[in-house]
């Protein structure tokens, strides 16, 4: 319980609590799972760098979210979701439009087994595991909490095993990279050649090439495709057209865009946003 002993719901609303009273933020081993439900509009930050004792899965019922954390960035559709540690400073920005249903973990659960931020593949399973969850808390039936208890404990063991989904970017602190990144995170359609962009860096092309491997693992030519692909999944989920996506990204062509895609998530671009083919 929260220090003063009040008795805190199982499931809050838009910001119906303080801060402190945040789901996040409720050490409650009798009550392993937690949720928050909230809309947004695209373009809000539903909250700046934070973090709080709950492990927390991130999912957008409808819309994307974009999750940042220690310089990387997660872009989520509602095909997936983010899975974020207790204790791990992290901050929500709304891509389109969000309706959302937040999960929250106590720390006294150890059997989650992710160390890690990382996106995950929802599965259809855990849509339905949450949504249940999430109407459950609602009822005002004499058997609530022992529903809720067992149902907290399928959502804990269907969490552990939820396959991952290669939709992280990292980032870079050095300030002449940052412009490089910077401006291709803004504009993920620029087709500008790493020559033309290290005149405005203030560095030259061996030294760009030499700070992408060592602050981000991937050279210039693999980091912006990545970018692209996750730019795609953005696409996607507003509902665009492989032939839309390809040309707006730059791809010769519309086999090009999605062999690039196939090779990356290992299916075609118009099944990857299909409840579940994942």
């Amino acid at each position: 319980m929260m220090p003063n002993d009040i008795a805190l719901p199982t499931i809050f609303f838009e910001d119906d609590f303080f801060e402190d009273e945040a789901p996040g933020s409720v050490l409650d081993p009798e009550r392993p799972v937690m949720a928050r439900v909230r809309r947004w509009k695209a373009g809000e930050v539903g909250r700046e760098s934070h973090s709080h004792p709950r492990g927390q899965l991130l999912w957008a019922e409808e819309g994307i979210l974009r999750v940042r954390s220690g310089g990387t960035h997660w872009l989520a559709p509602s095909s997936h979701c983010v899975w974020i540690p207790g204790g791990v400073v992290h901050a929500v920005a709304m891509e389109t439009d969000v309706a959302a249903c937040f999960i929250y973990i106590d720390p006294s659960v150890t059997r989650v087994g992710k160390s890690a931020c990382e996106v995950l593949h929802m599965t259809a399973l855990m849509r339905h595991l949450i949504l249940k969850f999430r109407a459950l808390a609602l009822e005002e039936a004499a058997d609530k909490d022992e529903r809720l208890s067992r149902l907290s404990e399928v959502i804990i063991d269907e969490l552990a095993t939820l396959p991952s989904a290669p939709l992280s970017l990292p980032a870079s602190s050095d300030p002449r990279l940052k412009r490089v990144t910077g401006r291709l995170l803004e504009r993920p359609d620029d087709h500008a050649s790493l020559e033309e962009m290290a005149r405005s860096s203030g560095a030259g092309v061996r030294t760009l090439e030499r700070l992408f491997l060592r602050e981000t693992g991937f050279s210039f030519s693999e980091w912006r495709s990545r970018l692209r692909l996750m730019e795609a999944v953005n696409d996607l989920g507003h509902g665009r057209s492989s032939t839309e996506i390809a040309g707006r990204l730059g791809y010769q062509s519309v086999s090009a865009f999605v062999a690039a895609f196939r090779r990356h998530f290992g299916v075609p671009p118009q099944s990857y946003m299909k409840d579940g083919t994942l």
